[in-house]
């Protein structure tokens, strides 16, 4: 009962933390925090779950198959949590600033994956950006050289 109540308070459920806590906690939370960043145009798309996978694969050196698997565990865990901050508190500890300019700029290529930016995206990366402590002039730098990226390739 004890338990449970602290998963409560703590907006957590047994798998999730049990995740939180495990081996791959900052793969994680960074996947988590990438499958909301998809989910807050209230429209999921096939490209962003595809850039997703892309960036865990290049940024974790992951093999494919476990891409495939964290992203979906990330899933679970975003939809069982009731906050954000569960996973920017884990990311804050770990990272230093300029990984957490890097985990910034994989979520500004989460959002422009479809080529449009949603308000409610732009929000969420300012959001997440504060949680972290990037200031936000890094924060508009990064989108800025995210959108450079993408019109050299069209």
């Amino acid at each position: 009962m004890i338990g449970k109540l602290k998963q409560l308070l703590l907006g957590t459920t047994d798998d999730a933390a049990s995740d939180l806590r495990g081996h791959n906690t900052l793969e994680l939370a960074v996947a988590a925090l990438m499958v909301e960043m998809a989910r807050a145009d209230f429209s999921e798309d096939q490209s962003e779950d595809r850039e997703i996978r892309r960036l865990l694969e290049a940024h974790f050196e992951l093999t494919e198959q476990e891409s495939v698997d964290l992203l979906g565990r990330a899933k679970t865990a975003a939809d069982e949590s009731v906050s954000l901050y569960e996973f920017t508190r884990t990311l804050h500890s770990v990272l230093d600033d300029r990984e957490k300019q890097k985990v910034i700029l994989m979520l500004w290529k989460i959002a422009l994956a479809d080529s449009h930016l949603d308000k409610y995206e732009d929000y969420l990366v300012g959001k997440l950006a504060e949680l972290l402590y990037v200031p936000r002039g890094d924060v508009i730098r990064l989108k800025h050289k995210c959108q450079v990226d993408l019109n050299q390739f069209e």
